[in-house]
């Protein structure tokens, strides 16, 4: 059976800050782990749970509000988190390539407006474009987007945009 990981803006996530470089520094120039300070432990310790997590997943189902024509920002801590080196892709002397061809990925976003798939403010949108790109560079070869989208814009017809965004999420998870 295929392990699904669900993934949304989560405050758990560490973001990365002077903690995580430091930690970062110190293991690279032959610092022991047991030696840095708790606080880099600790971050870096939940960034590896965060990789190895999403490295043994098959599929990744993505949930977010669009905020300011993204995610959250804590969304972008969880991608940062999952970008490593030799877990999720590799450098070649050609470049990086990911190593996820086996996985499927699927990002649910909901928002006001209309900005995915060539809406009205389609330029503007740039959280699902990101994801696309990471799985992309990950070598996830299938990424769904489902949007959410109009019930400020359209608040009289809020139901019914929910409504065909489940049918639509119904006819996606038969492929998925």
């Amino acid at each position: 059976m295929a392990k699904v990981l669900y993934i949304t803006a989560h405050p758990d996530h560490p973001q990365i800050d002077s903690d995580v470089c430091n930690g970062w520094g110190k293991l690279s120039s032959g610092t022991p782990f047991n030696q840095l300070k708790q606080e880099e432990q600790n971050k870096l310790n939940r960034m590896g749970e965060l990789v190895d997590q999403f490295v043994d997943a098959d599929k990744y189902v993505f949930v977010n509000p669009m905020w300011n024509f993204s995610f959250p920002p804590v969304m972008k801590a969880y991608i940062d988190s999952i970008c490593v080196a030799g877990k999720t892709f590799k450098y070649t002397s050609n470049g990086p390539v990911g190593l996820l061809s086996d996985k499927k990925a699927m990002h649910i976003q909901a928002s006001g407006n209309f900005y995915a798939q060539g809406g009205p403010f389609a330029e503007f949108e740039i959280g699902h474009r990101h994801l696309k790109m990471i799985m992309e560079f990950f070598a996830v070869p299938s990424f769904e987007g489902i949007f959410i989208e109009g019930v400020a814009a359209k608040a009289d017809q809020a139901p019914a945009i929910k409504e065909k965004s489940i049918q639509y999420a119904r006819e996606l998870a038969q492929k998925f």
